[in-house]
């Protein structure tokens, strides 16, 4: 096998030249440039198997370079260094495809290892593709899966470690394993052998929530005997995951911002304040967004929280990690009861990628879980699965009227094709706006008559009928094809017309 080739692009010959000596004794065959224009040529005559590449190039912007290479070749893997590391740049060099990213000054050895696991996984990858992609970053359930968006989290998570980034929103469902996001930034950044400590801040009492954070002096209250740490004290220099955010106290909002400007607090019955340093992860999966705008929730700390957010997908939107999860979950579960199960029936994979897993992780967990405990045998079989994964999605839906379409009959027997509810879910007001459009075609648009197919007043339709912005539109002129749902004054991009089935 030739010897992997590797392209050095940055302008400091002291870096550069330490980089190469050090690939070249392990075995790499290894090219210097100093300029953006001079990596550009050597990148196209002496074809690298891996670049690293400086943020801060004399004539070019790395990450620009970045893009260009990776339009040659997408397949390519890139180490971004740079002197000034900021979070911006690493989240924006990830998004790119860099597949990692080291500050100056950077430890060679941590260089050369980088090097050798990218060379290994692109030689791999050449050959064939590995099927799971697990990071070992506790001795709790860890983040598993190989698809894009999963991909993309790993990249941001290494992002928000690496630069030390002090706040991280933290988005999704509930069971999705957010928290699982927090430890993994935790792990992998220079805080990780200072505490993490996580505070779900729905669970505690709002009577009690400052003194659970900020701690007390002796006397501050009638049973305060004797001095008490905080949570925020209690992990200075490490992490603190402030998970539910949403359900945090406005008058603790006010008091956490000024944590994050100040970096200081006073203890509940103190007089002078304490200084703590500390990473705040926060989480939620409430709509933030729209609680500052009902004022449940600051805009300011919205803001200073957003400052990276990592959206983590339901798992019905990676339904491909599902196999890799599942052989996960067996290996952990064999360790913890002392079970032998070498993996999951064929026909199991199937039920479990065929449903929509509400639940998320938290429920698939939960799910593999119980059938190993009814399991007498070395294989996970369907046999032993919960009802709901046992039911295909598609197998539930209304009978399809042809291949791609499915037909939905109401309780007075008016029918309707072109229907289908996608497995990430619809809105609902999307579908609202459609029924209308139906009911009103029934009715050859007779408002009485289309609220009486839609079992509503005649007020209630014509207030929703304002407020999606539907006109009245007469329908026994026209003919099947030009039958319309409806008929909208702005009508959105994206809008499904439906025929009827008897058309």
């Amino acid at each position: 096998m030739s010897k992997a080739k590797i392209l050095i692009a940055d302008d400091e010959h002291l870096i550069s030249s330490m980089l190469a000596l050090n690939l070249e004794k392990v075995g790499y065959v290894v090219e210097t440039a100093a300029s953006g224009e001079e990596a550009l040529q050597k990148f196209y005559d002496f074809k690298p198997d891996l670049v690293i590449l400086d943020l801060h190039l004399p004539d070019a912007y790395g990450l620009d370079l970045l893009v260009t290479m990776r339009g040659a070749d997408d397949s390519l893997p890139f180490i971004v260094i740079t002197a000034n590391i900021m979070a911006d740049s690493a989240v924006n060099a990830f998004k790119l495809g860099a597949v990692n990213f080291f500050g100056k000054p950077f430890e060679m050895d941590e260089i050369v290892l980088s090097v050798a696991k990218y060379i290994k996984d692109k030689q791999i990858e050449d050959v064939e593709p590995s099927p799971t992609v697990r990071r070992n970053v506790s001795t709790q359930d860890q983040m598993i899966g190989n698809s894009p968006k999963m991909v993309e989290i790993s990249k941001l998570v290494y992002a928000c470690a690496s630069t030390d980034a002090r706040t991280v929103l933290v988005t999704g469902e509930s069971g999705t394993g957010k928290g699982l996001v927090a430890q993994a930034i935790h792990q992998y950044s220079a805080r990780s052998n200072a505490p993490f400590i996580a505070v779900n801040c729905a669970a505690i009492p709002e009577s009690l929530i400052e003194n659970e954070l900020f701690g007390h002096d002796r006397g501050a209250y009638t049973d305060a005997g004797k001095k008490q740490k905080g949570i925020f004290e209690q992990a200075n220099g490490g992490t603190v995951f402030l998970d539910e955010i949403g359900d945090m106290p406005l008058s603790m909002q006010t008091k956490l911002l000024n944590i994050l400007e100040t970096k200081r607090f006073r203890r509940l019955g103190g007089e002078a304040d304490v200084e703590t340093d500390v990473r705040i992860i926060a989480a939620t999966n409430q709509d933030l967004v729209k609680m500052v705008a009902d004022g449940r929730f600051r805009g300011d700390l919205y803001y200073r929280l957003n400052m990276i957010n990592i959206r983590v997908p339901a798992l019905r939107k990676r339904l491909e990690d599902i196999p890799a999860m599942v052989q996960y979950f067996i290996e952990r579960l064999n360790a913890e009861y002392g079970r032998r199960i070498i993996k999951a029936s064929t026909d199991a994979l199937e039920k479990l990628q065929a449903y929509s897993w509400p639940g998320n992780v938290r429920e698939l967990r939960n799910v593999i879980e119980r059938a190993m405990m009814l399991e007498k045998g070395n294989m996970l079989t369907h046999f032993h699965l919960c009802e709901e994964p046992k039911k295909d999605r598609l197998a539930t839906s209304p009978e399809p009227q042809s291949s791609d379409q499915t037909v939905l009959t109401t309780d007075n027997g008016h029918r309707f094709a072109g229907f289908q509810l996608p497995p990430e879910g619809i809105s609902f007001e999307e579908v609202e706006k459609q029924l209308i459009g139906l009911a009103l075609e029934s009715a050859s648009g007779n408002q009485s008559k289309a609220a009486k197919i839609l079992k509503m007043s005649r007020d209630t339709l014509r207030y929703r009928m304002k407020k999606y912005g539907i006109s009245e539109f007469m329908y026994q002129d026209l003919d099947c094809e030009q039958k319309v749902a409806v008929q909208m004054k702005s009508k959105p991009e994206g809008y499904t017309v439906f025929k009827w089935a008897s058309c």
